[in-house]
């Protein structure tokens, strides 16, 4: 992928991927239940107070890199569903891993194994490191296992679609506080609507530069 997400962009996508693998019948999602989903305190880290406004920022930007749409559906209220899986093509196991990397941050193979049950089943560990080595070895990765970290057993998987994570706070002890992410966040949201800004604004020069370039061949 060429798009980099920030922090509720995460939250937000990876909220709509669980949704629909764990209760399809209430998929795609109104905004209440959407944000509802970012803000629930089970399987979620770090635990989130986004509001409706924040959910609809990050679902406009997830809208324009291609990865929400608002359903078809027809009915009263607005609803919201991912294209994950259709712009990737991944499968289900290769979702649910996903998912939880999204929700919950980097995990280690048991963790993983364990908390995505909920929307896959994976019959022994080794069903959950096959799907993380082809998730890491396509040619974009969508995934990577990061350093072992002193005292720990394991390596950890991470998923990449915010870019590598910061493990410096991780290594000290500390972990981040939710206004901190949300500043974080907020901060790459205004550096990418400036960016974008620029870019409309460089495609009116050149429109008005053709448009003076057209008028000019009736003068």
């Amino acid at each position: 992928m060429n798009v980099t997400l920030n922090e509720i962009e995460v939250r937000v996508l990876g909220s709509l991927i669980e949704k629909e693998l764990t209760t399809p019948e209430y998929y795609p999602l109104s905004l209440n239940s959407l944000t509802n989903a970012c803000n629930q305190k089970s399987n979620r880290e770090p635990v989130m107070v986004l509001t409706d406004e924040d959910v609809v920022r990050a679902l406009d930007s997830l809208r324009f890199k291609q990865l929400s749409v608002i359903s078809a559906d027809g009915g009263r209220v607005p609803k919201y569903r991912h294209l994950l899986a259709e712009k990737l093509g991944l499968m289900p196991a290769e979702q649910a891993i996903i998912c939880e990397l999204l929700v919950r941050g980097p995990q280690t193979i048991g963790e993983l194994r364990t908390r995505g049950e909920r929307m896959h089943t994976f019959s022994n560990l080794a069903a959950v490191e096959e799907v993380l080595q082809e998730l890491m070895q396509r040619e974009t990765p969508l995934i990577t296992l990061l350093p072992r970290q002193p005292g720990r057993k394991e390596g950890r998987y991470a998923q990449l679609f915010s870019g590598l994570p910061d493990t410096t706070l991780e290594e000290s002890g500390a972990a981040p506080e939710a206004a901190r992410i949300r500043v974080a966040a907020e901060s790459d949201r205004i550096t990418k609507l400036e960016s974008e800004l620029a870019a409309v604004r460089n495609e009116l020069a050149e429109l008005r530069q053709l448009m003076e370039e057209f008028k000019k061949q009736f003068d």
